[in-house]
Order: C-alpha cells, then structure tokens, then sequence
C-alpha cells in the first residue's frame, strides 16, 4: 500500500515538474514568414455619396455613381443614360423614345439610322449614335456654348455639359432659346423635365472628347 502511495505521488511530481518546465521555455515562435510587407491592407471606406456603387430610386430617377467616372466624358453620358432610361439599351417610354438614350426617330434620321427596331436592338450603334447626336448638337451650339459658358442663368453656372445634355433632351434649337432668352424659354418635355434641370444636372462634365461636327452621323 505505501509502495503506491509512492509511485502515485511520485508520478505526480513528474507531472508537474514536466509541466513547470513548459512554461518556462524561453523557445519563440518565428513569425517573419508571415510578414504583410508589400500588401495593400487599406480598407477604409470613404463615406463619401461618389464612392457608392450605383443605386436606383424608381420613384425620383436620382442617382449616385462610382467615383472612377467621376466627372469624365463616360461618367456624363453614364449619368445622362441612366437619368433617361435607367442605362437600359431596350427600353422603350410611353412616348415612344428608344434605348439607352431615349432617341425619337426624327433624331435618329438625322444622324443616319433609318431604322428603329434594329437601333433599339444594338447596343453598340446607340453608343455611335450618342456620340454623333453630341457632334452634331456641338456644333449647331458652338457659338451660344462660347457665349454662354461662364455665366450664371436662373441661378446656374451655365458649362458646356449642361447644354449638352439640355440638347439632348429638348434639341439645340430649345436651348439656343433657353440662353439667349435668360432663362425665359424654358423648354419642358412631356414628363415635365426642363432644360434648366439639366443644365443644372450635368453641370461640369469634361465633354472635350466631343468634336463639333456639322455633318455627324451614327452610320
């Protein structure tokens, strides 16, 4: 009996011994291999509205981009696609307007396209045809965008983007009465949009990658 005793509390001793020596080791652990040397770990999150993925409000048509577009030539026709269509390439409004861009016929016959259906169904030449419809309003604008740019119009710097987009929606002739009335003329499409609204919407987009052209076509 007292030679167990023996062995149990010499087994025990043993034990703790062993455990006492483990906690004293001064043995580390190399870690270098790990090193985030070289890593991008930056994840911060700007609060900022222009770093917010787009985002659609179906009732008020409002937007917010990424801010890679920024205010460049894509961010403005971006920004003006998504205003007139939601950037849907098929879609057609009540008032019969097609695509990405919400072109009437009238306007897709002056720059070439002779037909709807295949325009509406070709997201690559309503690309061309936002580009030529642009040229074209450039250049009927050329002087009022010279002569107007800079000033202030029913409290609204008026830039070269905004009249622009203003042609886009009401056609040059609209905006020529717009600025060289002050504001008076103030042209409304049929859901009540007005040129001052784009004016002030697209304000201060890089729209130089536009070339003024009298003859501009989609085709």
């Amino acid at each position: 009996m007292v030679r167990n005793i023996g062995s149990i509390v010499a087994l025990a001793l043993t034990i703790l011994a062993l455990l006492y020596m483990s906690f004293q080791s001064d043995e580390t652990v190399d870690l270098s291999h790990y090193s985030t040397s070289g890593l991008d770990l930056n994840y911060t999150v700007s609060k900022e509205t222009d770093n917010k993925l787009l985002v659609s409000d179906s009732n008020s048509k409002e937007q917010i981009f990424t801010s890679h577009l920024g205010k460049s030539f894509v961010g403005f026709k971006e920004a003006l696609a998504f205003r007139e269509s939601g950037g849907n390439y098929f879609s057609v409004n009540t008032f019969g307007y097609l695509g990405k861009y919400q072109f009437g016929p009238g306007t897709l016959r002056l720059i070439g396209i002779k037909n709807p259906q295949k325009f509406l169904n070709d997201p690559e030449l309503q690309e061309k045809a936002f580009i030529a419809n642009a040229a074209r309003n450039k250049w009927i604008l050329r002087r009022d965008i010279k002569n107007f740019v800079g000033k202030r119009i029913n409290g609204i710097i008026v830039t070269e983007s905004g009249i622009l987009a203003a042609a886009h929606l009401a056609g040059p002739g609209s905006v020529k009465n717009y600025l060289r009335s002050y504001g008076l003329d103030n042209f409304a499409d049929g859901y009540g949009t007005t040129i001052c609204e784009y004016m002030k919407r697209f304000s201060g987009y890089d729209t130089t990658f536009v070339k003024p052209d009298k003859k501009a076509k989609a085709i």
